[in-house]
């Protein structure tokens, strides 16, 4: 029996807005992606043309996530291990195998191993840190033709100063995350009231 391998990585943990976003392929080894690396080094062109191909030709992908009302009540690495298990889950082929990108895999009944840098050593890693990337900036620039005045497609919700700026400005919106300090201390300057509700 052919081992599958299934690389799974997450985008997402450091903003302070939107779902994390996690990412599980496994990839046919009779179609070889050229130019697989680490998302954050690709450009968001070539991340969309690699997004697409990895969506043809893998032998199965899939998207895990937690919202942010989840992130609150869990913590941000909870969650994300919850989301990584999703996206594992969600699969339509169970791989044989599961590479996680980071110093720890979610606490389930896979084999499984995680690698330290592995979105840039790894294919099958590279291949999810790509999609589930792509997917979670796609989310940031829905959310941003819906409340442009955050500037959400230009920092994707990481705590830029622009983005800090804007949110102690303006309040947060429901799809911040409330447990995250910046948002909180918004959130006791705007005496508790959400923006756009």
């Amino acid at each position: 029996m052919t081992e599958l391998i299934a690389g799974v990585d997450e985008v997402g943990r450091g903003p302070l807005v939107g779902d994390v976003v996690t990412a599980a392929v496994i990839l046919d080894p009779r179609h070889k992606i050229n130019g697989l690396a680490d998302s954050k080094k690709l450009s968001e062109k070539k991340r969309n043309t690699l997004a697409a191909e990895i969506k043809q030709y893998a032998l199965a992908w899939s998207i895990g996530r937690a919202s942010p009302r989840e992130i609150d009540e869990l913590n941000i690495l909870h969650a994300t291990m919850l989301a990584m298990t999703r996206a594992v889950k969600g699969l339509s082929i169970q791989p044989t195998h599961v590479m996680v990108d980071g110093n720890r895999c979610p606490n389930w009944h896979y084999s499984s191993e995680s690698v330290v840098k592995g979105d840039g050593l790894i294919a099958e890693i590279s291949a999810a840190s790509i999609i589930a990337k792509v997917t979670r900036d796609q989310e940031m620039l829905a959310l941003d033709l819906q409340y442009p005045e955050y500037g959400f497609a230009k920092h994707k919700g990481y705590p830029t100063a622009y983005h800090l700026a804007k949110l102690a400005e303006l309040g947060p919106l429901s799809q911040y995350r409330m447990s995250f300090k910046p948002v909180q201390q918004s959130l006791a300057l705007h005496d508790g009231q959400l923006a756009g509700s």
